[in-house]
């Protein structure tokens, strides 16, 4: 089978507009998450989020396409942009026809939704704009990219709630390792910091209303974010060939279900992913220096993901570096675990561990080196990024360094 690697990183997000200011931010231990901006904020109980701020959609799209991006759309393309310009790819003739676009999200256009029960259920409207099924249609950014880059090859959405970008760059990197295409675009975006999109999580009771901590003994809920992070995925001979940079490689990918409960994780299922990604990328237990967390805040995820990389992992799990930068950046839900890739980039490329920030006190239960508060300098060689779903549906990505 081929060798994949990335040659291409963009992002927008609560810590930056792209992948150099989110690495500065993740270094820094800055903290996007503050008060939200949206409308009705005052008839929500949690008013705060890792919003992105001060961005215009007039500045990046006309209005014609403002017409058809809803906002989760409009951060892919801004982030694809970015990835691959960096790629320096064309896409043309052969090349375009074994090139295609995976990405994930969870809600989708869930503004448009928002916006669209207001205008029929409040204002009382009888018509909406014609373009509202394929602006708030979850494929709807698969499909702008692909058309914007002329990526002709294989192209889908995948939605499995919180692992949905882990998810879909595991798909991604099968598909160029098998050889069923040369380059592929993905990762994933989510925007459902809106009235609607927070008053359904208030209703599960996992939310705080001040930060997130996890791991940490006081921590009280996780904290919604958005903004997409993108990637290209290319065959190694290929981007060689071409004198492409790589930043690093995707070395193996599992997937497993707890089949147990909706909304509660299975450490073994956990387990089996984690343990699953190791083994697909061939390497020894004790060659993974660091693990991007799924790292929630809540107790039930926090613990339970810190005992199943005490299974995997046994004593290496002592020398183990594991942090959760949704601290910083908050849950980006199905968009989460592609901005969260580029901390698993930054540890591999310039050994520079993301800390995980507001901890305050131990955990018996997360007695892990969870990188408390403050970044580190460490040479890693194999990173592993775990996304665990509402579901029982798990995804573990393992990168080494190029």
């Amino acid at each position: 089978m081929r060798r994949v690697v990335i040659t291409g990183a963009g992002t927008i997000n609560p810590l930056g507009g792209d992948v150099p200011k989110t690495l500065a931010a993740m270094r820094e231990g800055r903290c996007g998450i503050g008060p939200l901006d949206i409308r009705d904020v005052d008839r929500l109980s949690i008013q705060i989020g890792g919003q992105v701020r001060d961005y215009d959609e007039h500045s990046h799209f006309n209005r014609q396409q403002i017409a058809l991006y809803d906002r989760f759309t409009q951060f892919t393309l801004l982030a694809a942009r970015e990835a691959l310009e960096q790629a320096g790819l064309t896409f043309a003739g052969r090349l375009a026809d074994r090139s295609g676009v995976i990405l994930g999200t969870s809600g989708g256009g869930l503004n448009t939704q928002d916006e669209n029960y207001r205008a029929v259920y409040e204002a009382g409207k009888n018509r909406v704009h014609p373009f509202i099924v394929p602006k708030l249609m979850n494929n709807a950014a698969v499909s702008q990219v692909s058309m914007e880059w002329n990526l002709r090859g294989p192209s889908f959405t995948v939605a499995t709630a919180c692992a949905s970008s882990n998810h879909a760059m595991g798909q991604a990197f099968n598909m160029v390792r098998c050889g069923m295409a040369d380059v592929m675009v993905t990762g994933g975006s989510e925007s459902m910091l809106c009235f609607g999109g927070i008053k359904a999580w208030e209703g599960l009771r996992v939310m705080s209303r001040d930060a997130c901590r996890p791991f940490s003994a006081t921590r009280n809920g996780m904290v919604q974010g958005e903004g997409a992070g993108v990637f290209v995925f290319e065959d190694r001979d290929h981007a060689m060939k071409r004198g492409a940079e790589i930043l690093c490689e995707v070395a193996g990918f599992a997937m497993s279900s707890d089949a147990s409960d909706i909304v509660t994780p299975s450490k073994q299922g956990a387990a089996r992913a984690i343990a699953g990604a190791v083994a697909d990328a061939k390497v020894n237990k004790e060659a993974v220096g660091y693990i991007n967390a799924h790292g929630t805040g809540t107790a039930a995820n926090d613990k339970t993901e810190c005992a199943a990389v005490a299974d995997v992992f046994g004593r290496h799990a002592d020398q183990l570096m594991i942090s959760s930068t949704k601290s910083m950046h908050g849950h980006l839900i199905g968009g989460t675990g592609a901005v969260e890739l580029l901390a698993c980039i930054m540890a591999l490329r310039d050994g520079v561990i993301a800390p995980t920030i507001g901890y305050e006190e131990p955990d018996p239960e997360c007695a892990l080196d969870v990188v408390p508060n403050e970044a580190r300098d460490a040479k890693v060689d194999v990173a592993l990024s775990n996304a665990f779903a509402f579901g029982g549906l798990n995804a573990v990505l393992a990168l080494s360094r190029a």
